[in-house]
């Protein structure tokens, strides 16, 4: 064998080593971080799911992004943004002497303002859960919970320890989709901070109405929030 035949194949040999480990590098050391940093807490749901395996659940993200990643939200009229929010505004109200029936609007409310958004339809909950994970990964959850509590059967409930609190647990944490889905499209970025406390103040104002539900009174939060503000 001639010594240039020996130093093209040496050559040869070179790049395809190099070639395969830039292509490691770039899809598999890079990609369970790059996955777990857009998904937060929705990539340890889905290794749970999985099992522990980290693989698994990675492919299935991946593919949530594939399918859902180039989606465009569309923006919502003022008018539809404040019928959103009166009808949250409603729902928390009802909450007092009917929590079941809250949960159950905040699920459906949460699923056509999706819809609304540009993401797939409320009909479809498993896909357009899918969407948005990709899209709202840190606040999706709270969706799921208020769904898996408004379609709990009563029974079911009661066998299964879930209660109001945990129906108000729910519905507090619906809030934050509810937040990302409702507001403009073009937000400053400071809005976090206000949300937390939003929820802080829901939360306050669910235990508030607990109490006088309890003794036999109501809460009008509504005006409760517009006085807060006028103060």
């Amino acid at each position: 064998m001639s010594t240039g035949l020996i130093i093209a194949l040496i050559v040869i040999a070179a790049v395809v080593i190099i070639a395969a480990v830039m292509t490691l590098r770039a899809r598999g050391p890079r990609q369970g971080p790059s996955l777990k940093r857009r998904f937060g807490p929705e990539y340890d749901r889905a290794v749970a799911r999985h099992d522990g395996d980290a693989k698994a659940a990675e492919r299935e993200l991946t593919e949530r992004v594939q399918r859902h990643g180039e989606l465009r939200e569309r923006p919502l009229e003022p008018a539809q943004r404040e019928q959103y929010e009166a009808r949250w505004t409603a729902a928390q109200e009802r909450f007092v002497d009917s929590p079941r029936d809250a949960v159950a609007e905040a699920d459906r409310l949460l699923a056509e303002l999706a819809g609304a958004r540009g993401f797939p339809d409320g009909g479809q909950y498993e896909e357009q859960l899918a969407a948005l994970s990709v899209h709202h990964a840190h606040h999706v959850d709270g969706y799921r919970r208020v769904h898996r509590a408004a379609h709990l059967r009563a029974e079911d409930a009661r066998d299964g320890g879930q209660g109001t609190e945990d129906m108000r647990e729910a519905f507090v944490a619906a809030r934050a989709l509810f937040e990302e889905l409702v507001k403009p499209a073009r937000h400053d970025g400071g809005g976090r901070t206000g949300e937390r406390h939003d929820n802080g103040r829901e939360r306050a104002a669910l235990n508030g109405g607990r109490k006088a539900h309890s003794r036999g009174g109501h809460m009008p939060w509504a005006m409760n929030r517009r006085q807060a503000k006028e103060s």
